[in-house]
């Protein structure tokens, strides 16, 4: 039994390395720039607590005691694309799809022109090319006489400019509604 322990170990210890070897080779560990970082201790921990690098053991140990879901109004592009599109009537909106299809749109007065909406999600980050926004026009001569078109215009590119805007303003505030500033209880108690 004696000799089974330091066993037990030397295999912990190997395997530890092989994780820790292996995690450097992945890209799970990156080396810091220390011209980016301050030397005190202290400071690094608060701006990478501040950038929301770090963890709180408070957090982890009694933060949330439910489960972590994911909703709809937690996805800023998702939002601005809903609020973009308010003045329109919606056929579809699929967030687990990714995808929001508006109803035929025209304006009073206009029946025989309108257009359709459809915006495909490709990924959550606010970028020019997470959204693809498509716009098809339909021009009709009679009731059953009625042409349909997508076409790329000004109207494709002001939509993506106002859904990626919005969102970024969106993004902007749900970071300053999560931020918490690091308190350090030995620098609050010292004196000058």
């Amino acid at each position: 039994m004696i000799k089974l322990i330091p066993l037990k170990i030397l295999s912990i210890c190997i395997v530890s390395l092989f994780v820790l070897s292996s995690c450097a080779k992945e890209g799970f560990f990156k080396p810091g720039d220390a011209r980016k970082n301050p030397p005190d201790p202290k400071e690094r921990v608060k701006k990478n607590l501040e950038e929301g690098r770090g963890f709180r053991l408070s957090d982890a140990i009694g933060g949330n005691k439910g489960t972590n879901f994911e909703f709809a109004s937690s996805n800023e592009l998702w939002r601005a694309s809903l609020d973009v599109l308010d003045f329109m009537p919606l056929t579809s909106a699929n967030y687990s799809g990714g995808v929001i299809i508006t109803d035929w749109y025209s304006e009073q007065g206009n029946a025989d022109e309108s257009i359709k909406i459809t915006i495909r999600f490709l990924s959550n980050e606010i970028r020019s090319d997470a959204l693809n926004v498509d716009v098809f026009y339909k021009k009709c001569i009679s009731l059953n006489n009625c042409q349909i078109n997508k076409q790329e215009g000004q109207l494709k590119k002001e939509l993506t400019k106002q859904i990626l805007s919005k969102a970024a303003v969106y993004q902007k505030q749900s970071k300053d509604k999560k931020f918490k500033p690091y308190r350090n209880s030995s620098s609050d108690n010292t004196r000058e």
